[in-house]
């Protein structure tokens, strides 16, 4: 695959590792990245080789640190924009990927940051990770799913108080919140990453993609739609 300005992309072992890369920018979102990402994505999701994604950054400061609201403020000419939106649905590509997607989170993890956490099935965080929505604060809300995606994961009450006050919340909070799966130490974030993502592989990739359907779907259905649907994945994998 070719090379990019704002991301990594390597794949080894089934797993393949997407790393943000804009340090000096504190890995923020912008456009480009979106291109890039989108791109990637458009891989992963293709690749039968590909069992487990990982998401991660570089840098000591931040996973990411929200959107470069001076590209993504300036609006461009509606049906231009429309255009855009539809070809390159990248919230949507990210949701509808079958493989398991693990995100390891460090430093500042804000705005356009937690909506790329929100949208991973598992969240690991370092015990420096800083979790924050700003946007109301800026006379914005989150454009990116963020409003829906988090209450998803922890609750209206605990959703709406980060959101209306800007609240952030350190690594502890945010398990607390049930919005990161485990806290580890900096120097252990990667490995832990990498070890679970590893144990993941181990198991029938049929199996895994079953298990993942079962719950990202069945949270929309009903109870009674859910089992059905969950009687139907297993019956498939007998």
């Amino acid at each position: 695959m070719a090379d990019f300005e704002t991301i990594i992309y390597e794949k080894q072992d089934g797993i393949g590792y997407v790393t943000l890369n804009r340090l000096k920018a504190l890995n923020v979102y912008n456009i480009k990245m979106r291109d890039e990402l989108f791109q990637v994505l458009e891989a992963i999701r293709d690749d039968a080789e590909v069992r487990v994604v990982i998401f991660r950054a570089n840098g000591e400061k931040a996973f990411c640190a929200g959107a470069d609201l001076s590209e993504f403020l300036t609006a461009p000419p509606p049906v231009f924009a429309r255009q855009v939106r539809w070809e390159r649905d990248i919230w949507g590509l990210f949701l509808s990927l079958t493989q398991p997607l693990i995100v390891a989170l460090h430093g500042y993890v804000l705005g356009s940051g937690i909506e790329i956490a929100l949208c991973c099935d598992v969240r690991i965080a370092a015990d420096d990770a800083k979790f924050g929505l700003p946007e109301v604060g800026l006379g914005i809300i989150p454009a990116a799913g963020g409003t829906q995606t988090l209450p998803r994961t922890i609750g209206n009450a605990k959703s709406l108080e980060m959101l209306l006050t800007g609240r952030w919340l350190n690594a502890q909070e945010a398990r607390r919140f049930k919005l990161a799966n485990r806290v580890v130490s900096r120097a252990e974030l990667w490995p832990a990453t990498d070890e679970l993502a590893r144990k993941i592989t181990g198991y029938s990739p049929e199996a895994v993609y079953c298990a993942k359907r079962a719950v990202t779907q069945g949270m929309d259905l009903s109870l009674a739609e859910g089992l059905a649907l969950e009687s139907r994945l297993s019956h498939l994998l007998v």
